[in-house]
């Protein structure tokens, strides 16, 4: 094989997005031949696609070596485990599935190895990130003390919320800022920072929108180390900021927008000069220093490119689709953690989110008709199988 045989299932934004570049020859070794939209509208096809309106049709088409999925969460587990049954490379929207329970399953059900299963966590090529992970994983920083990531610049409208029945409700979208804005940068705490031992939560439902689901919250997250991080997000907050804080050993380090780094670097480790200084108001001498960052990083397209060298060349996964199940889990802890009024100890059971889920959903005012894409109240109920 010289060239992988996409099919795309959803075109919505997201399905749109990478169709585009892909026709645009952005992605060598890659080439669209299906595409397949239940509800919406399919762009004019070009020479060499075919459309379909059943996904299950386009997968056992023989048209297609890999598919992307890029449809409303809840069909991500149902669509993804019927593409590995039929020995098909998956790449998956964010976020793998909507619950724990289901990414196991989706997960479980990649038993052929030599078909590439991954995830689209773009946010993984950022130059500005990956400069951050290499600074802690070399220990630049010293050891990680505390953390602080407030994320509130995902503001969203309720006009927002109104353009799809599925979005903001339990039943369609299966969470709030959580499931839908912040999978990326779950994603990348546990990347940088590896998973916490214990969660807090403090959620709020439809706070700032008319919605189900969490539009603000707060979580508090320990490690068995001493370690502890607070993670803040809305998407009714406005201005909002991104901004991540990291107090280490050496100092501290400030993100800013995921695109600058200010690193405030102690001359001496803080616990050292903490236990050594021989005056009772002094502080080690700290140096200011800009950590330059050279560029952006290809997003979107380098994960359809390393998932095309992938399977072509054996290149290595930059997301592999098993890491999703993380930023899954930390959000589900959060919400649990909410609704049970405790902190949860992970790893989480995921039996007890899927439970409260389920009953949610069956309470959920989530409208069939005005779905836009492939998420359906069947889809849901498959998805608790």
């Amino acid at each position: 094989m010289d060239t992988v045989r996409l099919g795309i299932v959803g075109l919505g934004n997201m399905g749109k997005a990478h169709l585009g570049n892909i026709r645009a020859g952005k992605v060598p070794g890659m080439k669209v031949t299906a595409l397949c939209e239940s509800h919406g509208t399919i762009p004019p096809l070009q020479e060499g696609e075919t459309s379909f309106t059943d996904v299950s049709k386009m997968i056992s088409s023989g048209l297609i070596d890999a598919i992307l999925i890029c449809t409303p969460h809840f069909s991500h587990t149902t669509i993804g485990i019927e593409a590995l049954g039929a020995g098909l490379h998956v790449l998956v929207e964010k976020p793998i599935s909507v619950h724990k329970a289901d990414c196991e399953r989706l997960i479980a059900a990649h038993t052929d190895k030599t078909k590439i299963f991954a995830a689209m966590f773009n946010m993984r090529t950022n130059a500005c990130f990956k400069k951050v992970k290499d600074l802690i994983d070399s220990g630049e920083l010293g050891a990680i003390r505390r953390v602080h990531w407030e994320v509130t610049n995902w503001f969203r409208t309720n006009y927002y919320y109104a353009t799809g029945g599925w979005r903001g409700t339990w039943k369609g979208e299966g969470g709030g800022v959580l499931m839908n804005q912040c999978p990326h940068n779950l994603d990348l705490f546990q990347w940088m920072f590896g998973m916490p031992q214990k969660v807090r939560g403090f959620c709020q439902f439809g706070r700032f929108h008319e919605i189900e689901v969490e539009d603000d919250v707060t979580a508090v997250l320990q490690y068995d180390n001493g370690t502890t991080a607070t993670f803040v997000t809305s998407t009714g907050e406005a201005p909002g900021v991104n901004k991540l804080e990291i107090t280490g050993e050496q100092g501290r380090l400030t993100v800013t927008n995921g695109t600058t780094i200010h690193f405030q670097r102690n001359r001496v480790p803080m616990s050292k000069f903490c236990m050594e200084a021989d005056a009772a108001f002094a502080m080690p001498e700290s140096w200011h220093m800009d950590i330059p960052v050279a560029e952006s990083g290809g997003q979107h397209i380098e994960i359809l490119q390393n998932f095309t060298n992938a399977i072509l060349k054996g290149e290595k996964l930059l997301s592999p689709a098993e890491e999703g199940t993380r930023s899954v889990e930390l959000a589900n802890a959060i919400l649990l953690s909410t609704w049970q009024d405790k902190a949860i100890e992970l790893p989480m059971s995921s039996a007890d989110y899927e439970r409260i889920l389920i009953e949610k959903g069956e309470k959920s005012t989530f409208q069939k008709t005005k779905v836009v894409a492939k998420a359906t109240s069947d889809d849901f109920a498959k998805s608790f199988r």
